[in-house]
């Protein structure tokens, strides 16, 4: 008697998860969640490889330096790439899961895309009547995706109301500030920020010379994404009557990362670090609620714009050529 028997495939009950980190970070990641951590090693080469055994659901990912989304579920077999001088615009996933992962990395791009747009020249309906539009693309960017996970689908449309929300409150301050920083009116001032080529610094000792002040953090991808451009602007700008002053505000345990970032980095300009990061008097007067912001003041210390271009728009190059 011959007995023939087909084994039916049986579903992984856990997560294998890899990747290659470039540029990375620091020597570990970690998953998280409500109720549950994973800290995964990343070797030198940037690979990094574990098994995790999950619920269905939503994690965060930290490379030690920016987050991003995952969602997860047992099965999966997900590779990811990622470069961290790009984070967000280099994230990649193939294998099993990959479809609703490179749909949360795809959407976050999409949004830090519509979101990107000028507010010189709105009042507070009219960037009502824009954020308006963009949760309507928004909303066609889910509804065009095909095969996701509804709970993808679900917390990603749910997601739009706080993102609208968020950015209502955050750029409708910034208009705010046109009325209550006007320029030519008197800048807010910083006292004896700590300056890391040694002792303090403060706004005042800069008076005579035009200056340009980036308010940013460590951990702030797109603060980090301008630094380049800043580079060259200060390099175009070094003999013009002109300071280019960078002031974080990390939070007291990062400030050794600050240090470290400053000269690893060969941050040029001058560079503070503020007395109690978000509520320092300075950035609160500015109504900073939100990183990066640049602020350029006129040599007598008065306003000349309270939110002024990035380094990466062309705007700052012609503002400071009718100025210097």
């Amino acid at each position: 008697m011959v007995l023939v028997a087909c084994d039916k495939e049986v579903k992984k009950e856990y997560v294998t998860f890899s990747g290659q980190i470039t540029n990375k970070n620091s020597d570990s990641i970690v998953l998280s969640a409500k109720d549950y951590s994973k800290t995964i090693k990343v070797n030198e080469d940037g690979s990094f490889s574990d098994t995790l055994f999950v619920t269905k659901g939503f994690f965060t990912f930290y490379d030690g330096g920016e987050y991003t989304g995952l969602f997860l579920k047992n099965g999966d077999d997900l590779q990811m790439t990622l470069n961290t001088d790009e984070f967000d615009e280099s994230i990649e996933y193939t294998g099993e899961g990959s479809v609703e992962n490179n749909f949360l990395a795809e959407n976050t791009r999409f949004q830090e895309q519509l979101l990107d747009f000028e507010i010189d020249e709105m009042d507070q309906a009219a960037l009502k009547t824009k954020l308006a539009g963009v949760a309507t693309e928004l909303e066609n960017f889910i509804h065009s995706q095909k095969d996701l996970d509804t709970a993808v689908v679900n917390r990603s449309r749910k997601g739009i109301a706080n993102t609208i929300k968020s950015y209502q409150g955050y750029l409708g301050d910034l208009i705010s500030l046109r009325t209550d920083l006007p320029k030519g009116t008197p800048s807010p001032v910083f006292s004896n920020y700590e300056n890391h080529s040694g002792g303090t610094t403060s706004l005042t000792d800069l008076k005579g010379k035009y200056v340009y002040i980036d308010v940013w953090a460590t951990w702030c991808g797109p603060c980090k994404a301008e630094i380049p451009h800043l580079k060259k602007v200060e390099e175009d700008y070094r003999e013009k009557n002109i300071e280019f002053v960078s002031v974080s505000i990390d939070r007291p345990k990062d400030h050794e990362k600050w240090v470290s970032m400053v000269a690893d980095k060969e941050l040029s300009g001058i560079q503070l670090y503020a007395d109690k990061d978000w509520e320092s008097k300075f950035v609160k007067e500015y109504y900073i609620k939100g990183i990066p912001r640049f602020i350029l003041i006129d040599p007598d210390g008065n306003i000349i714009s309270p939110n002024a271009p990035r380094p990466s728009d062309p705007e700052l190059r012609n503002l400071l050529e009718e100025l210097i």
